[in-house]
């Protein structure tokens, strides 16, 4: 496929949660890469991964838990599309995703808790100018409601 997803995370500790996401991106046939830097600590190095994937196709996914400025500082510094999706956490009762819902003027990144929304956004930019991703789109969301259908079918019968 033309294009890939650059899976940028705040640090190590959100691989586990980044993998989720890979999940749904291989299932819709998107490329992807890990990469990690830090908003906070790592500045310079967030900026050279940004600058080095600014000549091609991708869409940067930003993972990064408690204060997420990774996501508004990538948005901030490229042209390509920033799908934040921060790991939610119990511990802060939602609090740590204010951070990437109330953003600073001119920063325009797409926020969504789901690992699999974020595959299925990256695979929609993408779809944008491939047949054959919105046919694979497609037929994903066809399965998607293939199921509920079954789920209403086999429930139907529990009275």
């Amino acid at each position: 496929m033309d294009g890939k997803a650059i899976i940028l995370m705040g640090s190590k500790k959100d691989l586990e949660f980044c993998r989720k996401i890979t999940k749904y991106l291989t299932i819709l046939g998107i490329d992807y890469e890990f990469r990690v830097a830090s908003a906070h600590k790592t500045p310079h190095k967030a900026l050279a991964i940004i600058k080095e994937y600014e000549a091609q196709k991708v869409v940067f996914v930003t993972v990064a838990g408690r204060s997420n400025a990774l996501s508004a500082f990538v948005d901030g510094q490229t042209t390509k599309p920033v799908i934040a999706c921060p790991p939610y956490s119990e511990k802060y009762g939602g609090a740590d995703i204010y951070s990437s819902l109330r953003l600073p003027s001119g920063i325009g990144s797409l926020t969504t808790i789901e690992p699999e929304g974020a595959a299925i956004a990256v695979a929609k930019i993408f779809a944008i100018d491939n047949k054959k991703l919105q046919r694979t789109i497609q037929e994903y969301q066809l399965r998607k409601k293939q199921e509920i259908e079954k789920a209403d079918e086999l429930l139907e019968h529990l009275k």
